[in-house]
C-alpha cells in the first residue's frame, strides 16, 4: 500500500456534462444498480447510511456480480452510519473480493472526534458515470418493495456524465487514501473528459471547519441572486450568516422560499429547535413551507437559474463535522426540472403564516426555546 500523501482536491467548473434528476428511491435505485451491472473497470461507492434489508441485498448482488466479472469494486462506508449493516452482509461483500473501508471508526478515546462523519453519497462507475445526492442504502427510501416503509423518505439523486465525473473519482480516491492508506491509481480518466451535454457543473465538498466551500457558495449565490432563492433542506439549523443573507434577499424583493421538514421527521428535536428562526425570517418576507406527506430528506437549492444538489443539509452540525459533496449545475433544462419539483413539493406543504405563527400557544414557544438552547450547547462541542 502506498503512503504517499494525497493533496486535498479542489475543483472548478466543467463544461460539457449531462445531469439527470431522479426523485425518490423507486426511481434512482434501479438506475444506480443498472450502472453497476454495466460496469467494466471499476465501481467506487461511498455512503453514510447503510443498513441490511431489501435495498442492500439488491446492491450486494449487483456489486458481487460486478466483482465476479473482474471489475474492481471499492466500498467506502461511514463507520457510524453503517452500524445497521449486519456482519453476515459485510462478510458476503468481503467474500466477493470487494474492498471495504470504514471512515472514522467509533472509539471511546476519540471523544468529540467521533462526531466527524462521512455524510457523502457518491457512486462512480468506470469514471464515466456518477450518481450524487442524499440517499442511503436503506429500505427507508424505497416504496417499490413488498415491505414498504411506514413513511418513505423523499429524496433526490442525480446521474452525471461528462468531465466532472473525473473530479468525483478524484474526491473518492482522496478519501480512500485517508481511510485505507492505499493510493488508488488514477486510471484511464481521459474517457471521462469527453463532452456529452450542455451542462456546466462544479463539484463542491466540505471537510468540517477545514473546508466550508458549500456554505461559502450558498452565501455568495444568495447575495448575488436577482430574482429567487429557493432552498430545500431536511434539517434547518442555519448559521447566522445564512439567516442574515436570506432576510436581506427577501427585503430586497427577491422570491425567497424555504422548504423544510414537517411533523414526519426522524429528528423531532431539530424540527422544534428550527422554529426559533421562523419569526425573523417571516417578518423579513421569507416564505416557509413545511412538507407534509412523508419524511423530507432532500437537499437542493435554486438560485435564479443555478441549482445546487447533493448531501449537505444547511445546518450547523453538517457544516461543522461532516464530509459532504454537492454539485452546482447551470443548464436551463435541468433548472426547469428542479423548479417543477419545488412547485410540486410546495403544493404538498403547509405554508407558515406569519400572523398565525405569532399566535401559537405559549407551550409550543417554550418547547421550541428549550430545544434551541440544547442545540446551541451541543454545537459548542469541539
Amino acid at each position: 500500500m502506498s503512503r504517499i500523501r494525497a493533496r486535498r482536491p479542489r475543483f472548478g467548473w466543467r463544461d460539457g456534462n449531462s445531469v439527470e434528476l431522479f426523485v425518490d428511491g423507486e426511481h434512482f435505485f434501479p438506475q444506480m444498480i443498472y450502472a453497476i451491472q454495466a460496469a467494466q473497470q471499476s465501481v467506487m461507492l461511498e455512503m453514510y447510511l447503510c443498513s441490511s434489508g431489501i435495498v442492500m441485498d439488491r446492491f450486494i448482488a449487483a456489486l458481487t456480480e460486478a466483482a465476479g466479472r473482474g471489475v474492481k469494486v471499492y466500498l467506502l462506508l461511514d463507520d457510524y452510519g453503517s452500524r445497521g449493516l449486519m456482519e453476515e452482509d459485510r462478510q458476503r461483500l468481503r467474500d466477493a473480493g470487494i474492498q471495504i473501508g470504514f471512515y472514522n471508526p467509533v472509539a471511546f478515546y476519540k471523544w468529540s472526534r467521533n462526531f466527524a462523519r462521512d455524510h457523502r453519497k457518491l457512486l462512480v462507475v468506470d469514471r464515466r458515470c456518477a450518481f450524487i445526492g442524499g440517499a442511503g442504502l436503506t429500505d427507508d427510501y424505497d416504496i417499490d418493495q413488498p415491505r414498504k416503509p411506514e413513511t418513505p423518505w423523499h429524496e433526490l439523486m442525480c446521474r452525471v456524465q461528462g468531465p466532472v465525473v473525473a473530479d468525483m473519482a478524484s474526491l473518492f480516491r482522496h478519501l480512500w487514501w485517508r481511510v485505507t492508506a492505499e493510493q488508488l491509481a488514477g486510471g484511464s480518466e481521459q474517457t471521462a473528459q469527453s463532452q456529452v451535454g450542455a451542462a456546466q457543473v462544479r463539484l463542491l465538498s466540505t471537510a468540517g471547519l477545514a473546508n466550508q466551500s458549500i456554505k461559502i457558495s450558498t452565501l455568495r449565490c444568495t447575495s448575488r441572486a436577482k430574482e429567487r432563492v429557493w432552498i430545500c433542506t431536511a434539517y434547518f439549523l442555519p448559521s447566522f450568516s445564512l439567516r442574515r443573507a436570506l432576510r436581506r434577499a427577501a427585503r430586497q424583493g427577491l422570491d425567497v422560499r424555504l422548504l423544510v421538514a414537517g411533523p414526519l421527521t426522524d429528528h423531532r428535536w431539530i424540527y422544534y429547535a428550527s422554529k426559533r428562526f421562523y419569526r425573523r425570517l417571516l417578518n423579513a418576507g421569507v416564505r416557509i413551507y413545511e412538507y407534509q406527506p412523508r419524511m423530507l430528506h432532500a437537499k437542493v437549492a435554486l438560485f435564479d437559474e443555478r441549482v445546487s444538489v447533493g448531501s449537505c443539509n444547511l445546518d450547523h452540525w453538517n457544516l461543522r463535522w461532516n464530509l459532504e459533496a454537492n454539485i452546482e449545475v447551470c443548464e436551463p433544462g435541468f433548472t426547469r426540472e428542479v423548479e417543477q419539483l419545488f412547485e410540486t413539493d410546495f403544493g404538498d406543504s403547509v405554508e407558515v403564516d406569519a400572523v398565525e405563527w405569532e399566535r401559537r400557544p405559549w407551550y409550543r414557544k417554550v418547547r421550541e426555546t428549550v430545544w434551541a438552547l440544547i442545540c446551541q450547547w451541543i454545537l459548542r462541542i469541539r
